[in-house]
């Protein structure tokens, strides 16, 4: 089994920065791709970027390039979130997400990564509100 623990959400205004950091423990090493989601009241979750673990491929949303960035830590089992330029249409909850499966080719690399259902281990969100 494999746990994520997001952090490093919180309340800022717009035009400000976040990283939020996933931490991966148990048997991280089933797991081939990971992404952020976001969720906000009243709307579906919401892929906005994710990566193939094993070789550092990363996919994002159109709606978040150039303004967020994924990447990771192996060695700390952590996949991080930046956030640049922050909206207060971000605001939202933002979940990790992890899963055993290999990203297909492109070109249907980005659909599938940015897809919920892809998606089979979750952590329990943390929070990001943007004021204007």
């Amino acid at each position: 089994h494999v746990q994520l623990v997001e952090s490093g959400g919180g309340s800022v205004q717009a035009g400000g920065s976040l990283r939020l950091s996933c931490v991966a423990s148990g048997d991280t090493s089933s797991v081939n791709t990971m992404g952020w989601f976001r969720q906000s009241p009243g709307k579906e979750r919401e892929g906005v970027a994710g990566i193939y673990t094993t070789f550092g491929a990363t996919y994002y949303a159109d709606s978040t390039k150039g303004r967020f960035t994924i990447s990771q830590d192996k060695a700390k089992n952590t996949v991080y979130l930046q956030i640049d330029g922050l909206r207060p249409e971000d605001t939202a909850m933002y979940y990790c997400a992890a899963d055993p499966g290999i990203p297909p080719p492109e070109p249907y690399a980005q659909a599938r990564v940015m897809s919920a259902a892809y998606f089979r281990i979750w952590g329990q969100g943390t929070q990001v509100t943007v004021s204007s």
